[in-house]
């Protein structure tokens, strides 16, 4: 019982075919291959983007040292 053999999965097949069409199917089907289509082009996008500020940043750094400035104050 702890596998199931190929004709176990093509009853399951056949059952969900039943209840749930073949039309039905392929729109999920479709629908799905469009949401991993978007997210695909979304990562692309947001790698991109990581890119440009990089490259606009790198020409434009200035090294500066930073030093403690403390106030003093009159009372």
């Amino acid at each position: 019982m702890g596998s199931f053999s190929i004709w176990h999965w093509l009853i399951v097949l056949v059952i969900v075919v039943l209840v749930f069409g073949t039309k039905k199917l392929r729109n999920i089907g479709q629908d799905l291959g469009g949401a991993v289509k978007g997210f695909k082009d979304g990562m692309k996008e947001s790698e991109k983007s990581d890119e440009a500020p990089q490259q606009k940043i790198e020409g434009d750094t200035i090294d500066a040292q930073a030093t403690e400035r403390t106030r003093k104050v009159n009372s």
